[in-house]
């Protein structure tokens, strides 16, 4: 049994949302006064993420779980859970999404749980922006936990940053020489209408063409063949070994070669980032469903997939939960 759409696409990338809390409060993702967060009784207890996540592995054909938020790290016992992930056989790859801040405090004990990589989000390098960013005065934590997670063997270890027009786009030549400079492999991700504002402006994105142009007034960017299922098309940097992606998400959807799958901290699936449809599972399984029945609702979730996002669609419309709500 594989999560196979009606368009031939195979989910084997699961990424499962911990939490839809965090410690920041970027503006591109919510309010400076944060959001209405879910019910603690509605969350996936640990047992129940586990049990989900072996379903997967062992029936549905997933081999890569990565965690995500929210901010992953603000989860109780998520070093634990961590461990309980990484002892299911067949043992799936292990990454987390994280804002960095705690990782000074988590990437060891992460490692030795089990964990295998992390990507990083930074959008600037600069403490003023960081802070008219995220409405904290975080950045030192986020840049010391970059270096922690190498330090752990977190690697490679990835940074994703968000160019937001008039703020810091101005920045990509400068974020690129950073990462380059400390071994992390830098990725640009166009800004998408997942906003709980609803305020995304296509008109104001900075799209990735943008953002290579602006990378190549200092580097020569050449891209490079083999990007498969990735969503990050990669360049190579001065000839190498050095790379740069750009995830161009609106611009340049990858939706025909998508191998990903969410499951959100309260336990709905979702096929797409930008579905409108979820399935839950988490009242299924405690009504008394049984492993069979899980992994059954888990594929028919799938097969409904669509074949693309359709942000460019007339018909488009805004997913209601946000970021921080769905995982990324």
């Amino acid at each position: 049994m594989t999560l196979r759409d009606s368009f031939g696409r195979v989910a084997t990338d699961l990424r499962l949302s911990l939490t839809d809390r965090c410690n920041l409060r970027c503006t591109y993702c919510m309010p400076a006064d944060g959001l209405a967060w879910m019910p603690r009784e509605e969350q996936l207890t640990d047992d129940e993420v586990v049990r989900l996540v072996h379903i997967a592995v062992t029936r549905l054909g997933v081999d890569e779980v990565r965690l995500t938020g929210g901010e992953p790290t603000v989860r109780p016992h998520l070093v634990d859970i961590v461990a309980r992930l990484s002892d299911l056989r067949p043992r799936p790859r292990l990454s987390m999404t994280t804002n960095g801040t705690s990782l000074t405090r988590l990437a060891g004990a992460l490692r030795a749980a089990g964990l295998d990589r992390v990507n990083v989000s930074l959008d600037t390098l600069s403490a003023d922006r960081y802070l008219a960013i995220t409405n904290r005065d975080r950045l030192a934590d986020a840049q010391a936990g970059l270096a922690a997670a190498v330090a752990a063997g977190l690697t490679p270890v990835k940074v994703n940053a968000v160019l937001l027009r008039g703020v810091n786009d101005d920045e990509a030549p400068a974020l690129l020489r950073w990462c380059l400079d400390r071994g992390y492999a830098l990725r640009f991700i166009e800004q998408m209408p997942l906003d709980p504002q609803h305020s995304w402006n296509r008109g104001v994105m900075v799209t990735g063409a943008e953002i290579l142009a602006s990378l190549r007034t200092e580097f020569t960017v050449t891209a490079l063949s083999g990007r498969g299922s990735a969503p990050a098309e990669v360049f190579a940097v001065d000839g190498g070994p050095g790379t740069v992606g750009v995830i161009g998400s609106v611009t340049a959807p990858f939706c025909a070669a998508c191998d990903r799958v969410r499951l959100t901290a309260d336990g709905q699936v979702r096929s797409c980032l930008f579905a409108r449809e979820e399935t839950d599972l988490r009242v299924a399984m405690r009504a008394g469903a049984d492993d069979a029945r899980l992994a059954a609702l888990w594929v028919a979730a799938v097969r409904g997939k669509r074949a693309g996002h359709g942000i460019d669609g007339p018909a488009f419309v805004q997913p209601v939960r946000p970021m921080s709500a769905i995982g990324g």
